[in-house]
């Protein structure tokens, strides 16, 4: 298949950006960075999702379970992080689980669950000033 110059540039683009944004991010703005971006995939699962895009709803599905499970969950320190942590973590399964029923039974319902979960935390870590090292 061929792709276009300006495709592969943009692309190209796009990783080298983000990459230069996660390298020069601390732990507080990666997580941010994650809820972001865990955020959007709800988002365009829900919209694929009505417009009957199975494959790209699967795609961001699988998306938003890889940062639940590998970016959110995986960040979690479970010795100083305590109850809160153990609560996230329990939180983050539940969402994951939720998130594979969304997927096979294409019930944006169940995405929109999933998003009043996790959007209040996402703002909440919003407004956590990350101590200065």
């Amino acid at each position: 298949m061929f792709i276009p110059v300006h495709a592969r540039a943009a692309s190209a683009y796009q990783k080298v950006g983000l990459e230069s944004v996660v390298n020069s991010s601390n732990p507080h703005q990666l997580t941010q960075l994650l809820f972001k971006a865990l955020l959007q995939a709800l988002s365009a699962a829900r919209s694929q999702m009505v417009q009957g895009d199975v494959a790209g709803k699967c795609q961001s599905v699988d998306r938003a379970l890889q940062i639940l499970q590998d970016g959110l969950d995986g960040a979690l320190d479970m010795k100083k992080g305590g109850e809160i942590a153990r609560s996230l973590r329990a939180l983050y399964n539940y969402c994951g689980v939720r998130l594979s029923l969304a997927n096979a039974l294409n019930d944006p319902l169940v995405l929109d669950e999933v998003r009043g979960l996790i959007e209040p935390i996402a703002q909440a870590w919003d407004q956590i000033r990350p101590a200065v090292n």
